[in-house]
């Protein structure tokens, strides 16, 4: 279970503080995967790294009786001036797991040939993707948190992301945020939606599709 007890967070604007998670006190059943849906902008990807510990919240606490990784699509957690190999070996370090076995692992899966001893910092896009999605394949968690999806790179990577995510969610769950429904229907069996920093929670992931998309064609507030 991972239980979030009056966690509250805002961000400072040029229009203000946007409150994100307005103490927000809710149960997630880490036994089934769960798809968090929301509009841009909702606060969805800062949800999922308080989830998993990358940042805190301004007030409350989240509590969690299973392992959680770090989040897919997320690069804070690699050092810039460090290389993919370096970095690699540190995650092995800190989680406590072999690290020749997770850096062979990383090296093998991230496909970054010379780069993966080159500096983080120089890294695109992709290569962050492919460096994170390979860290965390080497690493078992009873839950992943993924942010928009998992797929990086091109189709024959992505496809191979795919099968081998797809064979680790037979002994873990997912927690997975985005705005595209069909991912969640294909992947989650419980939903929630977040908005106007409410985190509502569903035992049925079509139960969360649909109020989502009520929360979509909600007419523009004009005043």
């Amino acid at each position: 279970m991972i239980v979030l007890e009056d966690v509250f967070m805002s961000y400072r604007t040029r229009h203000g503080r946007k409150v994100v998670l307005d103490t927000i006190n809710i149960v997630l059943d880490t036994r089934k995967s769960i798809g968090i849906l929301g509009l841009n902008g909702a606060g969805k990807s800062t949800l999922l790294r308080l989830i998993g510990g990358s940042e805190l919240p301004e007030r409350g606490r989240i509590h969690r009786t299973v392992t959680v990784s770090f989040p897919l699509g997320y690069t804070g957690c690699f050092a810039g001036n460090m290389s993919g190999r370096e970095n690699a070996a540190f995650l092995a370090r800190v989680y406590g797991y072999d690290v020749d076995e997770v850096v062979t692992f990383v090296e093998s899966f991230a496909e970054l040939g010379d780069y993966f001893d080159e500096p983080v910092r120089t890294y695109s896009s992709g290569m962050h993707a492919r460096l994170g999605f390979g860290a965390s394949m080497a690493l078992r968690f009873d839950v992943y948190l993924i942010d928009e999806g998992f797929g990086a790179g091109d189709a024959r990577f992505a496809a191979r992301c795919q099968q081998t995510f797809s064979n680790r969610l037979r002994h873990s769950r997912i927690i997975l945020v985005s705005h595209d429904p069909g991912t969640m229907l294909t992947y989650c069996e419980a939903g929630a939606t977040l908005h106007d920093g409410k985190l509502t929670y569903y035992d049925d992931i079509r139960e969360a599709v649909t109020s989502y998309n009520e929360i979509v064609n909600e007419p523009l507030n004009t005043h």
